[in-house]
């Protein structure tokens, strides 16, 4: 079957300027592209011949050569290239292609891949804190070990007088290709980690590196209300980037100390306060710490059973970036006297005897159900 015409197969005339080219390939790469039109045998085909199309008028020497010769300039195997059936242009040079104009779709041309290469590494900084700091918020000093651009060199790597040369491995392309069967495959340069350079005079500062090591002492701001666990970003704060590299970020993850009093479950705060038989029976009014350093008052009615739960609203802990606060539940635990004295001893003996099962109904129910089970 006759090939056609490579301007036809792009739609346009023999005079189209590359732009005009460029363009008219974009367009039909998008629409049939395999990704698009899976296990469509017809969308691949325009795809291929398309691609073959701009592959051969796109480069300067081929386009001359069929505007004088037309297909016949690569027949009888003369340019063909490593994908098969594609006359006049190589893998390679659809690699370019496909690089230009899919690269770009996700931000993927050469430079902003190389920065990304380049980009410092993100730190971690593990920061203990009271639950009373967490309660009201503080700033916190840390120091840490970190890279920053040389001052020296300004981060090129070089001496001054001196730029980096283009890499001899990739060409400064950063990135080499590999062929693997049907498809090339780019990778990161060896050589040069992506950069596309090497220095070939190194700073006697940093030995080439574009980075030094150093001390560095920050001022962070921890949120009220902020958990266990909670990690704050610092953008930039990380590892310098090199040769132009953006910086990497700090992370501080937040650890809150246990408390001798309060247990915390999320805004929520817990905690048991002891109290005497007497009180529990006769009921009391007790005063407790608030995580505010303040006191608050809970009165206790009498017959209060060890084990209730009184809830304070508000004296939790502060929603993050919230005006509202958490509750703080206090639990009565009743503690049984050890240690009796001899009037003591009397009295509770005194107890015993007149009290009735009325006073004790959890203990009556109790033999009720035990009495039932021996009777069956």
């Amino acid at each position: 079957m006759a090939k056609r015409d490579y301007y036809d197969v792009l739609g346009v005339n023999k005079n189209a300027s590359p732009e005009e080219l460029k363009s008219a390939y974009r367009k039909l790469a998008v629409k049939y592209h395999p990704d698009k039109n899976p296990g469509n045998k017809t969308a691949e085909d325009k795809f291929k011949e398309a691609s073959e199309a701009y592959g051969v008028l796109s480069d300067k020497s081929k386009k001359e050569n069929y505007d004088n010769f037309g297909h016949a300039a690569f027949e009888n195997g003369g340019g063909k290239g490593g994908f098969s059936g594609f006359g006049g242009f190589s893998s390679a040079d659809f690699s370019d292609i496909f690089e230009d104009f899919f690269g770009d779709f996700g931000g993927g041309r050469r430079g902003s891949r190389r920065n990304s290469n380049n980009r410092g590494s993100d730190l971690r900084y593990d920061l203990s804190i009271t639950l009373e700091e967490a309660y009201i918020g503080k700033k916190q000093n840390i120091q840490f070990s970190s890279s920053e651009k040389c001052n020296s060199c300004k981060g090129s790597g070089s001496k001054a007088g001196y730029s980096p040369d283009r890499c001899t491995y990739c060409g400064g392309n950063g990135r080499v290709r590999t062929n693997q069967g049907f498809f090339t495959v780019q990778q990161t340069c060896p050589q040069c980690a992506g950069s596309g350079e090497e220095i070939t005079n190194p700073c006697n500062d940093c030995n080439g590196q574009g980075n030094k090591q150093t001390s560095k002492k920050l001022s962070v701001t921890i949120p009220k209300g902020v958990d266990d666990g909670t990690r704050i970003r610092l953008a930039g704060k990380g590892e310098a980037g090199t040769r132009g590299g953006t910086s990497g970020d700090l992370y501080i993850f937040v650890n809150i100390k246990s408390h001798e009093l309060f247990k915390r479950s999320e805004v929520n705060l817990f905690f048991e306060f002891p109290i005497s038989i007497a009180d529990a029976a006769l009921g009391t009014t007790i005063e407790i710490p608030t995580i505010d350093g303040k006191k608050a008052k809970i009165k206790i009615p009498d017959g209060t059973q060890s084990g209730k739960q009184f809830r304070l609203k508000g004296k939790g802990m502060p929603f993050m970036r919230r005006s509202d606060f958490g509750d703080l539940y206090v639990q009565v635990k009743t503690e049984v006297p050890v240690s009796l004295n001899k009037e003591q001893k009397e009295l509770l003996e005194k107890f015993r005897k007149i009290e009735n099962e009325k006073s004790n109904p959890s203990i009556k129910k109790f033999f009720q159900k035990a009495k039932e089970f021996w009777n069956n």
